[in-house]
């Protein structure tokens, strides 16, 4: 399924919308599951990811710094 707003470049995940035809719901569904982020969300926040893993905390890692650099 093409889903215009998807900017996941793991085309491999089973997930990803391009490999069936259920959207965003596979991979929202497995991340919530494992206490993850889509990548998707991290792309839309910007920046440099400072973590290696995608979990809530790495999330909030991410927007945390973000705001670092904004306050320097």
């Amino acid at each position: 399924m093409n889903v215009p707003f998807c900017t996941c470049t793991d085309t491999a995940c089973p997930f990803n919308p391009v490999n069936h035809d259920k959207g965003c719901t596979p991979c929202i569904a497995k991340n919530l599951k494992e206490r993850e982020i889509p990548s998707c969300f991290f792309k839309a926040a910007g920046g440099e990811k400072p973590t290696p893993d995608w979990h809530y905390e790495d999330f909030a890692a991410l927007i945390n710094s973000l705001q670092e650099k904004k306050e320097k």
